[in-house]
């Protein structure tokens, strides 16, 4: 009975300890009362084992435990705490005895004593005998016991490819596993050496390595990739950083455009900051906007609070320039935070939509016509994806006008697009960007946007969604300090990243204008913001720890990427230029790869695995009121 009833209850994880009980017992009749083998003491380990630690997170007793614990059935309760009880003591007690049960066999098997009955001395024979007594020896002080335990499963492994007692081989493997799992148990000096290291080292044990009152404050403002970078860095030395940012999460905006393109969701490409942070204990989160910086009192301002440095760390990014034509703004909005990237989707989306209700021939071609302003990186990106949902992804969706001959244009006041790249790279993209039927048109400069459409170079085009990815400019940062800027408001730092004429202050990544690329500005990409805040962290930590300084940053290029649609992308190495399809494969993988946490990147690759397949979009929502340049116009198109 006990034989067929308790196997089900341990494949079930019901009653558990009770069914493994029973298999215990019959385990020690058969071992003692008929033939002994070595193979029965393994399963008597194991029984053991699923009697003093239970079934685990994954089973009926996991599910059902709370609620048998608080119901009025008799002796449950009860029976349940006392099973709490063995859970939280025994386990540790009994992988001490295990280990010291299997070092005994390794030295009864080596010197032949017959002890069959309580030791499977028969396990000696998988391993050659002077390797065999060490390890035994170490098992039985405990030390190292996991690496120890790795190397004995190993023997057993081999031991088994070689045809040596197959039978008992998955049962001391299972058995030996256990130890390289959960350790040696209580009585080891391993957990003696645990315990030393934790009262030296209390940050092992999640406790603050020293106190935080009087240790210098480093404000770093801004949680983007160099300030991220700076404050991880800064991680567990002997300062108190503050992280400030007026948003709770860290944006991966080199992948905005596929969110502003119905293709990723935004908790895609972003994530909180203060999980990121939840285990440095230094390192506290704030949530604000800062407002202005008070260099004479050494001041952080955030509204009314004030929040003194020692330290400052500017990593403030950079938002949208119209070149002074801010008015535009309205009718072409930017790509730069996730309400942009929510707020194109949603005009792209309704574009299709009101194409689909509109009965004028000419005002659904200007609602089909979508037109990206500046042809670096960001725009190419975004035109060729925006070609590919209308041609791939709302195939078959409307009624009244076929998705995919909606007009995509590209406009570049330059010779070239991409002009930071080679030039047979942007010739590349330029002729990938065709066969997507996306109109390149290059030397183009933007005369006048409103709500109908553009001018460019005395022609007018019909275009009720206008996309700007043309240039940027640096935060206020260097307003707030009063300190010089080029052309594009970037604060002129010095070789240390440091801000001249103001003590302890550093500007990193889009912030900052850095003469560090062999004498050329750094580029606003995430590499060098990395870089910068790794650089920063290191001149803060040599300043308080009284080492010298660390050579003057230098920004080490590598690369540049840029993708257009589904298997065609550019990489520009220097030395290596891609194209194609290797070029795409490797953006993926690099921008996988620059995404925080492993929930992003699996979804991000799910995500992209499925619309890679099946053509289809992901996140086609459109919420909020329809904006004013996406509504039909009183009179005919406007010409130039």
């Amino acid at each position: 009975y006990y034989a067929d009833v308790a196997p089900v209850l341990l494949a079930s994880g019901f009653m558990t300890r009770y069914g493994a009980a029973a298999l215990f017992a019959l385990t020690l009749v058969i071992q003692f009362n008929y033939q002994a083998y070595d193979n029965q003491l393994f399963w008597a380990a194991l029984f053991a084992w699923y009697m003093v630690e239970g079934a685990g997170p994954l089973s009926l007793d996991s599910a059902l435990r709370r609620g048998l614990a608080d119901s009025a059935l008799p002796l449950v309760p009860s029976l349940l705490r006392v099973s709490s009880w063995v859970r939280a003591h025994l386990p540790s007690n009994y992988l001490s005895v295990l280990r010291v049960w299997f070092a005994l066999a390794l030295l009864a098997g080596d010197t032949g004593g017959d002890v069959s009955a309580w030791l499977p001395s028969g396990a000696a024979q998988y391993f050659p005998a002077t390797f065999g007594t060490v390890c035994a020896y170490l098992l039985l002080l405990g030390w190292g016991t996991r690496y120890v335990a790795l190397l004995l499963l190993c023997g057993v492994g081999a031991s088994a490819m070689q045809g040596m007692a197959i039978a008992h081989a998955p049962y001391c493997a299972a058995t030996i596993a256990l130890l390289v799992l959960q350790g040696g148990g209580r009585w080891s000096l391993d957990r003696l050496s645990v315990r030393i290291l934790r009262a030296r080292f209390p940050e092992l044990d999640g406790k603050p390595a020293f106190a935080l009152e009087n240790v210098p404050r480093v404000v770093i403002i801004g949680a983007g990739f160099g300030g991220l970078r700076c404050a991880a860095a800064l991680r567990g030395a002997r300062v108190a950083v503050t992280l400030v940012d007026r948003t709770n999460y860290h944006l991966f905006q080199p992948l905005l455009y596929q969110v502003a393109t119905a293709a990723i969701s935004p908790g895609d490409i972003a994530a909180p900051v203060r999980s990121l942070f939840r285990d440095a204990f230094n390192v506290r989160v704030l949530f604000g906007e800062v407002s202005g910086i008070d260099t004479a009192a050494r001041c952080v301002l955030i509204g009314a609070q004030r929040l003194p440095y020692d330290h400052l760390v500017i990593a403030t990014g950079a938002t949208h320039s119209y070149f002074g034509r801010d008015e535009w703004r309205e009718f072409a909005p930017g790509l730069k935070r996730v309400e942009d990237a929510t707020e194109i989707r949603r005009r792209l989306l309704l574009a299709f939509e009101m194409a689909e209700a509109c009965d004028d021939d000419a005002e659904r071609a200007a609602l089909l016509t979508f037109l990206v302003v500046g042809g670096g990186p960001t725009g190419v990106e975004l035109a060729g994806a925006i070609a590919e949902l209308a041609r791939f992804g709302m195939d078959k969706q409307f009624r009244r006008f076929d998705p995919a001959r909606a007009r995509v244009v590209l406009v570049q006041s330059g010779p070239r697009i991409l002009p930071s790249f080679d030039e047979k790279l942007s010739a590349l993209a330029a002729r990938a960007l065709q066969r997507l039927a996306v109109e390149v048109k290059v030397g183009s400069r933007v005369e006048a946007i409103d709500r109908e459409g553009v001018s460019i170079n005395g022609e007018r085009i019909a275009a009720r969604t206008v996309l700007w990815a043309a240039g940027v400019t640096a935060s206020p940062a260097a307003a707030w300090l009063g300190a010089k800027a080029d052309s594009a408001a970037r604060i002129q730092v010095g070789p240390d990243l440091a801000v001249p004429g103001y003590a302890d202050v550093y500007a990193v990544g889009d912030t900052a204008a850095s003469l560090s690329w062999n004498g050329a500005p750094a580029p606003g990409l995430a590499p060098a913001a990395k870089q910068g805040g790794a650089y920063v962290a290191r001149v803060i930590r040599a300043r308080i720890e009284g080492r010298p300084a660390p050579a003057p940053f230098r920004y080490r290029h590598l690369g540049s990427l840029a993708t257009i649609g589904r298997k065609a992308a550019v990489a520009d190495f220097g030395w290596v230029k891609l194209w194609g399809a290797p070029a795409w494969w490797l953006w993926g993988c690099v921008h996988l790869g620059f995404l925080v946490g492993a929930r992003n990147r699996i979804a991000t690759v799910v995500n992209w695995f499925w619309a890679y397949l099946t053509f289809g979009g992901g996140i086609r929502l459109i919420t909020g009121a329809a904006p004013p340049v996406a509504a039909a116009p009183t009179g005919g198109a406007r010409q130039s």
